[in-house]
């Protein structure tokens, strides 16, 4: 629980739940299945263990010299890299066998939604959009959900999508500030790294200015209502309630920003855009 960080589904398991509800909602012949939406959360942790364990293992040697990241579960020697890495490949096997018990186009994607969740790892070492690789893990929730129910794919799962990935790589270039020095000293990308504290702060402002034109741009395109318009206000004010309480010159309250704020912001979305679909 600890190597894979599990408090932090919290991130992209309420999108997932958007997904799936979602496509009940734009498709009303289907009967609710309580087994699927099993099937979907599993497939959620799944590949969340598998992508988190897996940046664990391949960070490894990188994590024994940041002095930030030094005492996490491999790099002081609680789990094993080969322990580590069983368990990666389990929970691959898991997810694409829970794939294949819900529909043939879910089970058809499984590979390449491993890919990227897994391939996010070694993104630093040669490119500073790493960030976006990791939204790009994160947007798959979604969309994926949404295909286990209707097998099939509409536009606004693909628009909470590109919402989700822009979301992400904001406030993870916020996070990576913390490591710019250290990134520098071993020749690892990042956007820190490649433009500096107060740059990737406007940068990451500039994404989640994007984020909530797509929160607008979803409510004209399927006509939500209060409950919809209730939750996006919610979530764009703590976009911007983390951008507040950041300076250039004082990071300390970076983890308030991407763990409490962030994780709250998506539970409370998830949640008004449910009770938005059901009502």
């Amino acid at each position: 629980m600890s190597l894979v960080k599990f408090e932090h589904t919290a991130f992209a398991l309420p999108f997932a739940c958007i997904g799936f509800f979602l496509g009940y909602y734009e498709h009303a012949e289907l009967s609710f299945d309580r087994i699927l939406l099993l099937k979907m959360l599993l497939c959620m942790i799944f590949a969340r263990n598998a992508a988190m364990a897996f940046n664990r293992y391949a960070d490894r040697k990188i994590d024994e010299k940041n002095p930030r990241t030094a005492k996490r579960e491999i790099p002081a020697k609680i789990i094993s890299p080969k322990a580590a890495l069983i368990f990666v490949i389990a929970n691959c096997l898991l997810f694409s066998t829970t794939t294949f018990l819900i529909n043939s186009l879910a089970f058809y994607l499984s590979p390449l939604a491993l890919f990227v969740v897994l391939f996010y790892s070694y993104t630093k070492r040669f490119t500073a959009i790493c960030h976006f690789v990791l939204g790009t893990a994160l947007a798959i929730a979604p969309t994926g959900a949404y295909i286990a129910v209707c097998g099939n794919i509409s536009m606004t799962p693909v628009l909470l999508s590109a919402m989700v990935l822009l979301w992400t790589a904001g406030f993870d270039t916020i996070y990576a500030l913390q490591d710019e020095k250290f990134d520098k000293s071993q020749s690892l990308k990042s956007i820190p790294v490649m433009l500096g504290c107060k740059s990737t702060m406007i940068l990451s402002s500039l994404l989640h200015f994007i984020v909530i034109i797509l929160l607008v741009i979803i409510y004209f395109h399927d006509k939500f209502g209060l409950f919809y318009m209730s939750g996006s206000i919610i979530f764009s004010a703590m976009l911007v309630y983390q951008h507040l309480i950041i300076k250039p010159n004082d990071l300390r309250r970076i983890n308030a920003a991407f763990f409490t704020t962030n994780g709250i912001a998506s539970v409370v979305f998830g949640i008004f855009f449910i009770i938005e679909l059901i009502a």
